[in-house]
C-alpha cells in the first residue's frame, strides 16, 4: 500500500508539473495523455508486448540453462575454472551494447539477435552467484565428507547444493531485472517488432505519448517477470 500511495503521488507531481509549466506534450505528456495513448493503442502495444516478453522469456531461460552449467562445470573441474574463468571476466569487459550491432548483422533482425543479447546480460550474474554460493560450503563440512570417503557427486549434491541454493536464487532475481534490457537494447539497434522498436518508431513520429506508454508497458513486463521468478522461487524455497 505504501508503494502504492507513493506511486500516486508521483504521479500527481507529474501531472501538477506538466499543467503548470505548459511544457509542450512532444516534450513531456501528462499521465494522463500516456494512458490517452494506452487506450487508443492496446492492441498495437500489445502486439509489441508480445514479441519482447518472448525474447525475454526465451533469453532468461537459456542465459539461467548456460550459466548454471557453468557454474557447475567450474565447481566440479579445476580444468573447467581455469579455462572459463577468463571468459566469463572477458564476457563483462566487452560492453553488451556494442555488441548488438554484430549480433544483429550475424543473428539477422528476427529473435535470434535479440535472444542472443539477453543471454549475454543474464548469464554472467546467474553463472558468477551460483559458483559463488557453491564455493561457499564450509571447509569442516567439505573435510567429513572426504574422510567418509565420499564421492564428488553426492558431495555436489547433498552439500555443496544446498548452501548455493540462496545465492543462486538472488542471481535468477537479478537476471529477471536484467533480461527486458537486453532485449530492448537488440530492438534498439535493428528490429521491425518489440517495444524497442516502437519506442524508436514513436520517437522518430514525435509521439512522445505512445513512447511513453511503451516504457510503462515494459515497466510492468519487468515487474511482472521479477514477482514471476520470485514467487517460484518461494515456492522453491530458494
Amino acid at each position: 500500500m505504501r508503494g502504492l500511495f507513493v506511486g500516486v503521488l508521483l504521479l500527481a507531481f507529474w501531472q501538477g508539473l506538466v499543467s503548470l509549466t505548459g511544457v509542450p506534450p512532444f516534450i513531456l505528456p501528462g499521465p494522463l495523455a500516456v494512458l490517452h495513448a494506452l487506450g487508443d493503442n492496446t492492441a498495437l502495444l500489445g502486439l509489441h508486448a508480445a514479441y519482447t516478453s518472448a525474447e525475454i522469456i526465451l533469453g532468461l531461460v537459456l542465459g539461467a540453462m548456460f550459466g548454471i552449467i557453468c557454474a557447475v562445470g567450474m565447481c566440479m573441474s579445476d580444468f573447467v575454472t581455469r579455462s572459463l574463468r577468463p571468459l566469463l571476466s572477458l564476457s563483462q569487459a566487452i560492453p553488451v551494447f556494442a555488441l548488438a550491432p554484430l549480433l544483429t548483422l550475424w543473428l539477422g533482425y528476427g529473435l535470434a539477435s535479440k535472444i542472443f543479447v539477453v543471454v549475454l546480460i543474464v548469464f554472467f550474474p546467474i553463472a558468477s552467484g551460483f559458483y559463488d554460493g557453491l564455493q561457499a560450503t564450509p571447509e569442516g563440512t567439505l573435510d567429513l565428507a572426504r574422510l567418509a570417503h565420499a564421492r564428488r557427486w553426492p558431495t555436489f549434491v547433498w552439500l555443496r547444493l544446498p548452501y548455493a541454493l540462496p545465492s543462486l536464487g538472488a542471481a535468477l532475481r537479478i537476471a529477471a531485472v536484467y533480461a527486458p534490457i537486453g532485449a530492448v537494447t537488440g530492438e534498439w539497434v535493428g528490429s521491425s517488432h518489440g517495444l524497442g522498436y516502437l519506442m524508436l518508431l514513436a520517437n522518430g513520429r514525435m509521439k512522445t505519448d505512445l513512447m511513453f506508454a511503451a516504457v510503462c508497458i515494459l515497466t510492468l513486463l519487468t515487474i511482472a517477470l521479477r514477482s514471476v521468478v520470485g514467487w517460484g522461487l518461494r515456492k522453491l524455497e530458494m
